[in-house]
């Protein structure tokens, strides 16, 4: 399966962040929002990689 923004729909995109989420609280505390890091690919803007690639750079 594709996570590709052209082949998802964006519950599916929601659902895909979700499921990154762990369901216990290992990332209280943590400064990243997973929701906030990936809102332009929830929203269809940019694909994982490339927010991935950004995220890395600096």
């Amino acid at each position: 399966m594709s996570n590709l923004i052209k082949d998802t729909t964006k519950q599916e995109r929601i659902d895909l962040i979700r499921s990154w989420i762990p369901a216990d609280e290992v990332m209280d505390g943590c400064d990243i929002d997973l929701w906030e890091m990936y809102r332009d690919y929830i929203d269809g803007k940019r694909e994982i990689a490339e927010i991935n690639a950004s995220f890395h750079e600096g």
